[in-house]
Formats: structure tokens, C-alpha cells, sequence
């Protein structure tokens, strides 16, 4: 029987056993095989093409495919080699030069080497590659500042930036940076993203569209081999149905637990994971048009918003408050000074008075799920009641998450005042570079989606993504973060602290920092 056939049958037996199960009024056996380890993910990846998406519940799936030329270290967001075994920065910052593994292969069976590095940063960032056109790519922004990617030879590349780039590394082990077979875009086309190649320890099986995604294990991989036969990426995007599904046994892992059903996974069967990370949770707001264009209504949402009674009644402590656009996770550049804007009714509705806003009629766009989305129905809900208490008109409009993405990343502008948002980022550079400069407004490519603008900021973040004195960018994303903190071009809501839960069955699993999924090592009893 092939692996593929097992999955098939693994997931009906599964779904049979939910339906009988009815009330859930008891946990039934795992009907899940050994050796095929399934997880319940939040929704349909967007693509696999690690270039072409933005979601971590794609690069969930992804980093088990691929690898970079280097990765975050275990447990931390340090940098560490890869399928680069060593490198060099110049005196000035601006060349890296990578030294890259013998031996390794893409699962196609061709040669992983220093032209195939080049392809992937030449197809992301050169307008005239001829397979450019495979794309959007829309997280190119991280690798900005390279100007030439080099072949020196066959297991040597090299980068030359535009200027010193303190994140580079960093970007370079985010799944953006992740290495796609270059014989396989050139077969694949635009279609790449249905059909991945790379070189990590699984390999792609296949994708029933809204159904499952099923890697299975690389038996050529050049590393330790993974402790699974394959892993099944269920979309599951209903997180009540989750919850069932992990009850009745028909997943063994879950990502992103509803706060509110975190306990029926305490006691046996189970085991609940939690890892810090850097996470923030927020709203945007329209700054171009419409009330939020004025600062005062923009705070005054700040104000008027309970984030504490979010924090712990709708996610029942597993967030904090958020003070600003920085997660606090970034301890080096995390401005501890600020405190969040408190709860205060009256100072909401009086500068709302004073901006003439009273009575305003706001369209705010929810998604039913998402990346680092927490629990955003209840959460816009509650968001909407406190803004009506101070004399605001909320209408929330609801979208699936890859449709509510589709709205909200090419801009508000038009369409809605508000939208909800979720950023789990790797360097303190990323989440504002890409979202608060005025050149990252979405029609320049960026996901500036309330079109903020203030040239003060803008500095401040070119000149700290250039700076090589981690004191002297610490310096300056904390003068980056006063200053955001008071235009609030957002409503700054929670920091959160991941989640999953396991079966009893799963061993040697751990969630990461960097909220990746890393699934080599997990063996499945």
C-alpha cells in the first residue's frame, strides 16, 4: 500500500470516528497510523512557493520542505549555518561571502549549488530574469539592499549590498529566504508553488486543495534523517472544529488552541506546548481618509478600546497588553519606557469631540482566523462594543483569511476604516520597515495598508537598518517606537504567547521562536 493511499485512509478513518463520536462527550482512540504525523493547521496555504507568500501558516508547511543558507538555531532566533557551512563579512558590511555544503541535492535530483542560490535571488529581486514572472514576491523588501548575487564557484556565492544591512542575515534565514530547485520553477512556471522542490529532510506528495497537504520523509537527505514517514497539513479553519478534531483523535497536533479550550487538553492524552515569541496584534487604521486621518480620532481609539479586558477575558491571559508596534519579545530594542495607552472611556470620547468625530460610521474588516490571529471574531466584537460605548457606528464585514489578506494587503484605501492584523516577525527592523514607512505603502509593494506617513520614522529606520552598533539600532527603534506610539497610525492590542497541543503519542516536539514549524525531529509513536 503507498504512503499516499495510508494518508487517504488515515484521514476517513479519522473523520469517521468524529462523527461517531457526537457529543464529545469523551475522548475516542487515535485512529491515526504510526509514523504519519497529522496537523491541524488554521487554513489552505496560499501557495508553497516560500518567495511567493507572507503567512507563517505557510511557512509552517514550507520550512520542512526547504532550507536556506542559513536557519535560526533551536529554541533561540540566533543565526547559525545551514546549507551555507560557513561565511565572511567585509570590513564595510556590504559583501557576504557564503561557503556552501558538498554533496546536497533538491529533491528532483539536481545539484544544489552556488548558481542555484543565485536563480533564487535573481528570480526574486531581477525584473528582467525570465522566470521573475513566476512570482509576485512579496516579501522581495527583505533583500532590498543586495545589488549582485555572485558565483565565485561551484560551492561559493557571494552578495554584494547597496550599504550595510544590520537584518541580513536574519532575513536570510526567514522563509523567504528559503531555496527553491531551480530546474523545478523552469518546469513548473507560475505553477511552482502546487508542485514545491527543495531540499530538506520531507519532500512534497501532494495537495488536495482544502483538504491536506502530505509531505513525506527525504530518504536521500544529507542530514538526519526525519523521524516521520510523512506529515498530513489538514486546513482546518473553524478553531472549534480543531478543538473536536483533537479530541476525537482525527489530528495529533493543533497550532494556535482557542484560549477558551485550553483546558480540556489539561490531564492525560494530551500535552499543551507554549513558547514566548515576537508577536504583535493590532489594528490598522485608515490614516489617509475618512476620521482616522485625524491623530486625535486615531488615539482616541487607543483610549477607548479595553485591551486589558481583552487580554484576559477573550484570551484569557495568554497575551499581554501591547504598548506599541515593537513586540517586547526584541528585548535589546524594546523601548520598556512606554506603557500601553490605558482604558480611558471619557479622554476617548473628548477627543473625539474635539476632532468633530462623534457619531463617525466605521467599515471594520475581521477575519475568521488567521496566523497569529488569536481569537479575531471575539476579539473584534468586543473591539467594536467598546468603540460603539464612546459613540462610534462599527460595521464589522468578516472574510475567510487568504480572502480577508486579499483585502486588506493591497490597501484600505476605499474600502474599510479598520482591519484587523497579526505580525509575527524575526528581527525588530521587519514588522515596521515593511508596514509603517510611507515607502511601503501597498502601491510601492509594501504592506502599509493604512497609509502612514511620517518622514521622522522614515529615517529613523533607514538609518537603524544600516547601523552595524546593535546599541546604536536599539537606539533608534526606540525613538522609532515613541514616536508611532503617539500617531497611532494603529491600536496597539496584544503581545501573545504561541500555543500548541500534542497526543501522547508525539514526541520530541517543541515550538520556536520564531513560530515556525520544525518537524524533522518529531517521531510519532
Amino acid at each position: 500500500m503507498s504512503l499516499l493511499t495510508l494518508t487517504r485512509r488515515t484521514m476517513l478513518a479519522a473523520a469517521t470516528s468524529l462523527l461517531a463520536l457526537g457529543s464529545l462527550s469523551a475522548p475516542a482512540l487515535a485512529q491515526t497510523p504510526p509514523g504519519v504525523l497529522i496537523v491541524g493547521q488554521i487554513a489552505e496555504p496560499k501557495s508553497l512557493d516560500p518567495a511567493a507568500v507572507t503567512a507563517v501558516n505557510d511557512f509552517r508547511i514550507l520550512v520542512n520542505l526547504y532550507e536556506g543558507l542559513v536557519r535560526y538555531k533551536p529554541g533561540t532566533l540566533e543565526v547559525e549555518p545551514q546549507l551555507a557551512t560557513s561565511w565572511e563579512i567585509s570590513e564595510d558590511g556590504t559583501e557576504y561571502t557564503f561557503a556552501l555544503r558538498e554533496g546536497v541535492t533538491f529533491h528532483d535530483g539536481t545539484p544544489f549549488n552556488a548558481e542555484a542560490v543565485k536563480f533564487n535571488f535573481d528570480r526574486m529581486l531581477d525584473e528582467a530574469h525570465p522566470f521573475h514572472d513566476t512570482g509576485p514576491f512579496p516579501l522581495a523588501f527583505f533583500f532590498s539592499s543586495v545589488e549582485t548575487t555572485e558565483v565565485i564557484d561551484d560551492l561559493t556565492v557571494k552578495f554584494t549590498l547597496n550599504a550595510p544591512y544590520a537584518p541580513f542575515l536574519s532575513n536570510l534565514a526567514y522563509p523567504t529566504g528559503l531555496l527553491v530547485s531551480p530546474a523545478a520553477v523552469e518546469a513548473g512556471g507560475a505553477d511552482f508553488g502546487r508542485s514545491p522542490v527543495g531540499t530538506g529532510p520531507f519532500k512534497f506528495a501532494e495537495w488536495r486543495s482544502n483538504e491536506a497537504v502530505v509531505i513525506e520523509k527525504n530518504a536521500d537527505y544529507w542530514g538526519e534523517p526525519a523521524g516521520t514517514d510523512a506529515v498530513v497539513f489538514r486546513p482546518i479553519t473553524d478553531a472549534n472544529t480543531r478543538v473536536a478534531e483533537m479530541l476525537a483523535g482525527g489530528i495529533d497536533m493543533m497550532v494556535e488552541v482557542p484560549p477558551t479550550a485550553l483546558s480540556q487538553f489539561q490531564g492525560g492524552g494530551f500535552d499543551i506546548v507554549e513558547q514566548a515569541g515576537p508577536h504583535v496584534w493590532f489594528l490598522i487604521l485608515n490614516a489617509k481618509e475618512g476620521p482616522f486621518a485625524d491623530k486625535r480620532v486615531r488615539q482616541a481609539a487607543n483610549y477607548a478600546i479595553n485591551k486589558e479586558a481583552i487580554v484576559n477575558d477573550v484570551l484569557e491571559g495568554t497575551a499581554d497588553v501591547a504598548a506599541g508596534p515593537t513586540p517586547p519579545a526584541f528585548a535589546w530594542a524594546y523601548d520598556e519606557s512606554l506603557d500601553p495607552y490605558p482604558y480611558d472611556p471619557e479622554k476617548a470620547k473628548a477627543l473625539l469631540a474635539e476632532a468633530g468625530a462623534e457619531g463617525a460610521e466605521l467599515t471594520f474588516y475581521v477575519t475568521e482566523g488567521g496566523s497569529g490571529m488569536l481569537d479575531p471574531i471575539a476579539m473584534g466584537t468586543a473591539i467594536q462594543a467598546d468603540l460603539a460605548a464612546v459613540g462610534l457606528d462599527v460595521s464589522i464585514e468578516t472574510y475567510e483569511w487568504n480572502t480577508f489578506l486579499g483585502e486588506v494587503n493591497p490597501g484600505l484605501e476605499g474600502k474599510a476604516d479598520m482591519a484587523e492584523m497579526a505580525w509575527m516577525t524575526n528581527d525588530p527592523d521587519t514588522l515596521p520597515y515593511l508596514a509603517l514607512r510611507t515607502d511601503a505603502w501597498p502601491d510601492k509593494g509594501g504592506f502599509n495598508s493604512g497609509y502612514y506617513s511620517n518622514p521622522e520614522v522614515d529615517a529613523l529606520l533607514e538609518e537603524a537598518r544600516t547601523a552595524t552598533d546593535q546599541a546604536k539600532r536599539a537606539e533608534l527603534y526606540q525613538q522609532m517606537q515613541k514616536i508611532v506610539q503617539d500617531d497611532a497610525p494603529w491600536v496597539f492590542v496584544a503581545n501573545w504567547k504561541q500555543n500548541a497541543v500534542t497526543s501522547d503519542r508525539v514526541e520530541n516536539f517543541q515550538l520556536e521562536p520564531s513560530f515556525l514549524l520544525q518537524l524533522s525531529s518529531v517521531v510519532k509513536n
